[in-house]
């Protein structure tokens, strides 16, 4: 995911626009061998069966979810305190595929929750806290679209990036502290107990939507430079080219 390295929106404009096609690019190869993978090779679980295969998708949104949430924070507390140019543009061109990255988490968990747990939904704190973590998603959109002028949106909305972010360690805790109908996390710093072809294709499918995100970021946020900075020369002169 993009960094506050660049902190002149003209050399990000610039500079990236090669990025977005090749990030989309190598996505699609790696999601080709993910779900080949997925489909083709790993075995079926003895207690799931096949089901267990739509977690080639949910874990990595689910994860890209939580993590497009916390750079979202981190950029947004940067801009405040750097007064960075680019930082808060790069922040608001997450939210939306944070979103997207969230809803699918969502859909494709209730999907497994139906032949697993015997229904799409139950309240219990995992599933409730990644909920709120969408709506947080929403909330920001929509605060920031709320305002005319970008810098007061920039500020209103950091608000709720920063807040909210207390409910990214909630969520991934959630099945620690409390007693939830979601099971406990298969992959953790000490290991995995998964079997070795699902564990590497839960990686491979990780790194296609870590790349995916990267390209859909950035192509947002090159939009969000050309709307931000408009009034200014070399933005004009883009302009004119493409008229």
């Amino acid at each position: 995911m993009p960094l506050p390295s660049f902190t002149d929106p003209q050399r990000f404009y610039e500079t990236t626009k090669p990025l977005v096609p090749a990030c989309f690019a190598v996505a699609a190869v790696l999601a080709a061998i993910g779900i080949y993978l997925g489909f083709f090779v790993t075995p079926i679980d003895y207690r799931q069966g096949n089901s267990y295969r739509i977690i080639f998708i949910h874990i990595p949104c689910a994860w890209m979810s939580l993590f497009i949430y916390v750079m979202i924070a981190l950029h947004t507390v940067w801009g405040l305190a750097t007064k960075s140019r680019m930082a808060p543009a790069l922040a608001v061109a997450m939210a939306p595929t944070g979103a997207i990255m969230g809803f699918i988490a969502l859909f494709s968990g209730s999907m497994w929750g139906r032949p697993t747990w015997g229904t799409y939904w139950v309240w219990d704190a995992r599933l409730t806290s990644m909920l709120i973590l969408f709506f947080l998603y929403l909330g920001f959109i929509a605060l920031h679209a709320a305002f005319d002028d970008w810098r007061k949106a920039d500020k209103a909305a950091a608000v709720i990036a920063i807040v909210g972010a207390l409910n990214v360690p909630i969520i991934y805790f959630s099945v620690r502290w409390w007693n939830t109908l979601h099971q406990g996390a298969s992959i953790t710093t000490r290991g995995t107990s998964m079997e070795t072809t699902m564990f590497c294709t839960v990686l491979v499918m990780v790194a296609a939507m870590w790349i995916y995100c990267t390209g859909a970021v950035i192509r947002r946020a090159r939009t969000e430079v050309l709307e931000r900075y408009r009034r200014e020369p070399w933005v004009r002169a883009i302009a004119s080219k493409e008229a």
